[in-house]
């Protein structure tokens, strides 16, 4: 008998906490406090491959070592040149220099240094020309370099 009652009365409150869910989704979705669930859509290969491509290629930037590149130019530089642009290619690791200087000599013991240096390899020249719109006429140059693997 008590068993009985025990199961009327859980299927009692079974339906009643039924009930109570279903007025609670009914007012919050009447409120505005959720969303009815809308299917996904799906998003086309394409541009996953893409996103991806784009992921790989900041992880190279990011696994540059810049610290080391900066220091390794900074060590390189005299006061008579100044580094215009530093163009980093993560990609293919490759460094592009554009700097400028009053004196040939010091472009060119520049590059000498930067040949030096542990973290570049394949250091050379690429163009240099003479600035002469420039009442100083001062020597404007590109370098372009190898980046090695750290050791």
């Amino acid at each position: 008998m008590v068993l009985a009652l025990s199961l009327v009365v859980a299927a009692g409150l079974g339906e009643r906490y039924r009930d109570t869910r279903v007025e609670v989704a009914r007012l919050e979705t009447q409120s505005g406090l959720t969303v009815p669930e809308r299917p996904a859509k799906p998003i086309p290969r394409e541009r996953i491959e893409e996103e991806a491509r784009n992921a790989e290629s900041v992880v190279r930037q990011l696994t540059l070592p810049w610290a080391a590149l900066i220091s390794t130019i900074e060590q390189a530089v005299s006061g008579d040149v100044a580094i215009l642009q530093l163009q980093p290619d993560a990609e293919n690791r490759l460094l592009r220099l554009t700097a400028e200087t009053r004196q040939r000599e010091a472009m060119f013991s520049f590059v000498r240094r930067l040949g030096e240096a542990p973290l570049l390899a394949d250091v050379h020249l690429v163009s240099h020309q003479v600035q002469r719109e420039d009442p100083q006429h001062p020597v404007q140059f590109s370098v372009q370099a190898s980046i090695r693997e750290p050791r």
